[in-house]
């Protein structure tokens, strides 16, 4: 057997002389098992609610994005596009020409991204899950139609039940400004609003989804000019077959044009995800270290309370790194009780509201419970972060002890 764990092993579960050690012990255990758990709720229930804002914007984002590398139209035509079409993996492909616009609804004014759409979007987008009012169509026989995010409807006082139309302009391309009358450098089109969306607030807040003819009107394109081409694929297929795609499409495209994939399409939202998501771990691992201390108190106590034993082993040969060892191995084991039983009740406790849904969310949200998902990943960096933290916190006890005793016994010496 290890002869310094089973010595610490006896001292962590043995009674001491004073039972403030065992105290001070108990409450550190306690305390490191109240962090790890806590360390592992709170990543869960971020990755709940990350996972919850990707599933939101895929309503809006598609999978893979084609657009031009240089400009912002392009006339999608050629091979490839057959090619996609003809792969098992794509559920959809569709034409999407976007711009930012004015637009007034009954005397209200304000600034937009309108979205123009075909018929493939129309009949199969995702967005028609997520509508709070009307039913999503942009057709009505030959009059176009409109369906509107929530907070630009709220702000514009916009509803499907109104028969006001939507006025949209956008600067003319062909037509100077003209000073004078600069109405008359402004193109326009007139959409009735059909559904109002509700996925997210920056979502809500600009968009406005319209034929894309209607959009090719404002613009004054001609022909099957667009500013993307959205690509959605089936369900169960592996990100692998994603990143196939994308590469294989990115080869037979060439340069003159970019395919994104969703973290692409808006990767500065991802990476503030993931880098919030790492804050809140360094953040509770500072907690924690700030817990692990009072086994810093603990194991001083139990290094001067075990003097006696340690010149007892000195006299019997052990050296001073077995000694060291039993020490660091006591103070760990106080952490790595912790960390089992934090462990436990973390992921117990995340499992139960993931499936269950136990705690409710609070006001009127788009899900009923706190959205919990738990990660080997979270489990796996959570244990390792707790364990080196208190490992880290068992050294300093004992190397103080140790500077100290060296300190003592030159002093001693140089008396002499």
């Amino acid at each position: 057997m290890n002869l310094p764990f089973f010595i610490a092993r006896r001292y962590l579960f043995a009674r001491k002389s004073h039972n403030v050690i065992n105290i001070i012990s108990a409450i550190s255990a306690i305390g490191m098992a109240i962090g790890t758990a806590a360390l592992i709720i709170i990543l869960s229930i971020y990755n709940g609610f990350d996972s919850l804002v990707k599933s939101m914007l895929s309503n809006v984002e598609p999978d893979l994005l084609i657009t031009p590398a240089t400009g912002k139209t392009f006339v999608p035509q050629g091979d490839t596009y057959d090619w996609i079409y003809g792969q098992e993996s794509v559920l959809n492909m569709c034409c999407v020409l976007e711009e930012n616009v004015f637009i007034n609804y009954d005397g209200h004014q304000g600034l937009a991204v309108a979205k123009g759409v075909d018929e493939i979007y129309e009949q199969e987008s995702p967005v028609r899950n997520h509508l709070r009012e009307g039913t999503f169509t942009l057709h009505r026989g030959d009059v176009p139609l409109a369906c509107v995010g929530a907070g630009l409807a709220y702000e514009m006082g916009i509803s499907p039940r109104f028969v006001a139309p939507i006025e949209i302009y956008y600067p003319s391309r062909t037509r100077n400004i003209s000073l004078s009358n600069p109405a008359a450098s402004l193109e326009s089109v007139n959409v009735y609003p059909s559904s109002i969306f509700n996925i997210n607030n920056e979502i809500d807040s600009k968009y406005i989804i319209l034929p894309i003819e209607a959009m090719q009107e404002l613009l004054e394109y001609e022909g099957d000019v667009v500013s993307g081409v959205e690509i959605r694929l089936a369900g169960g297929y592996p990100r692998s077959e994603l990143k196939r795609l994308q590469k294989e499409i990115s080869s037979r495209l060439g340069d003159d044009f970019k395919v994104s994939d969703r973290f692409q399409q808006n990767e500065s939202l991802y990476r503030m995800m993931k880098y919030e998501k790492l804050s809140i771990y360094m953040i509770l691992i500072f907690i924690i270290i700030i817990i692990a201390f009072n086994i810093f108190g603990s194991l001083s106590m139990l290094i001067i309370e075990k003097r006696g034993d340690i010149q007892t082993l000195r006299s019997m040969g052990a050296q001073d790194r077995l000694l060291k060892n039993v020490f660091v191995l006591e103070g760990w084991m106080i952490s790595l009780l912790g960390l089992a039983a934090g462990l436990v009740l973390g992921i117990a406790f995340s499992l139960i509201q993931q499936h269950f849904g136990l705690i409710k969310m609070p006001g009127n949200f788009i899900v009923q419970a706190y959205p919990v998902i738990l990660s080997w990943k979270d489990i796996l960096a959570t244990a390792a972060g707790v364990a080196i933290v208190g490992y880290l916190i068992a050294l300093l006890p004992v190397a103080s002890f140790y500077r100290k005793e060296k300190r003592q016994t030159y002093t001693d010496s140089g008396s002499l």
